[in-house]
């Protein structure tokens, strides 16, 4: 591959004491080879991270203790040199149960969060040293779906994701069974509800994780407990939501259990992933000019429970964080432009309780 490349990559390893981390490699995109260059351990079930535009701060969970039962927080990190180093600044409290994501606005000057178990979500100013300062607001979700009584029985805020032109801010409940809107204003970090406050997903869907389209006008969220995803028209104006298609993520004889976890599209909007946990799949589809997919092939994720996603910029590569077992690893796939399809290339990484990857 002539014009491959190299990408400095951070993986967390979502455990507690000696067993959480913060490790960064080398991806050389031509053959698939993860080189260790750093591991930064100053830092306890890192579960999700988020990366500042300007790619010089690092946001993660952290949960020093046990995740639902010790105060969470997140972390704000300094990448000190080319070998990710970190360098800790501070961190704040999250004011909640299972912290499972970060976002960074694209201005550099908000941090979002959603805590699962408690339901809640939140945000804090980044000052220029690029640490964190004090919880500029806070909402609680309410409600419950109760299709699905053993995970709906509260709200579960799942994912916080602002919008690329930073106006807003969408969190998949999966309690709910809504995706939740919010008006974001980065200056002063603060998040107010959107006039469409919200929309419903069907019933028992469980919404998880959500993206937008690279040349805009769609978004897409998957759905944890029914194994398919939503696709939506997006008014970035406005910021509202119209439903325009559910498509199923497993084959449709498959009856055993499942539970997707991550959506990704590529830089060029031309595909989109999702993962299937448990029948341990990644999903692939063909993105229309009007939106919509189109399912082009389920593919092994080479692993087990493949937890999160993450493409290189030039959209050639995809890493695949498998989390659980004995086969907990990162899988290098090459991304073959005329189908979208997955071919594994160079050796899987074994690494313990990947759950994110973020890639500078």
């Amino acid at each position: 591959m002539s014009d491959a490349k190299e990408y400095l990559v951070f993986i967390t390893s979502n455990g507690s004491g000696e067993k959480g981390a913060i490790t960064a490699f080398n991806l050389d995109s031509a053959s698939g080879a993860l080189t260790q260059l750093h591991r930064n351990s100053d830092v306890e079930n890192p579960f999700f991270i988020g990366l500042s535009p300007d790619r010089k701060f690092l946001y993660s969970v952290h949960v020093p203790g046990n995740p639902g039962g010790d105060p969470e927080y997140i972390a704000a990190f300094e990448i000190v040199s080319t070998s990710g180093a970190l360098r800790k600044i501070n961190q704040q409290p999250t004011r909640g149960d299972v912290t499972c994501y970060v976002d960074v606005d694209p201005s550099g000057k908000a941090v979002v969060f959603a805590n699962y178990t408690s339901g809640n979500i939140g945000s804090f100013p980044v000052r220029e040293d690029g640490s964190l300062g004090e919880m500029k607001s806070f909402f609680q979700h309410e409600g419950a779906s109760m299709v699905n009584a053993g995970r709906q029985e509260a709200a579960h805020a799942h994912c916080a994701v602002i919008s690329p032109n930073g106006k807003h801010m969408y969190v998949c409940d999966l309690g709910t069974d809504q995706i939740v809107g919010y008006a974001l204003e980065a200056e002063s970090a603060t998040l107010s509800p959107l006039d469409q406050a919200y929309v419903r997903t069907i019933g028992g869907g469980g919404p998880r994780h959500f993206t937008y389209h690279p040349q805009g006008g769609f978004v897409y969220a998957n759905n944890e407990l029914d194994n398919s995803v939503n696709v939506y028209s997006y008014d970035a104006g406005a910021g509202a939501l119209i439903e325009r298609q559910v498509i199923a993520s497993l084959p449709a004889d498959f009856a055993g259990e499942s539970y997707t976890a991550d959506v990704k599209i590529t830089p060029d909007g031309s595909y989109l992933y999702c993962t299937n946990r448990m029948h341990d799949s990644i999903a692939v589809y063909r993105i229309a000019e009007d939106g919509l997919l189109s399912l082009v092939d389920i593919q092994s994720s080479l692993g087990n429970f493949p937890q999160n996603l993450a493409i290189t910029p030039d959209g050639s590569t995809l890493l695949c964080a498998n989390m659980q077992g004995d086969e907990a690893n990162v899988v290098v796939f090459r991304i073959d432009a005329a189908s979208g399809k997955l071919g594994a290339i160079g050796a899987p990484l074994a690494l313990n309780d990947t759950s994110c990857i973020m890639i500078v």
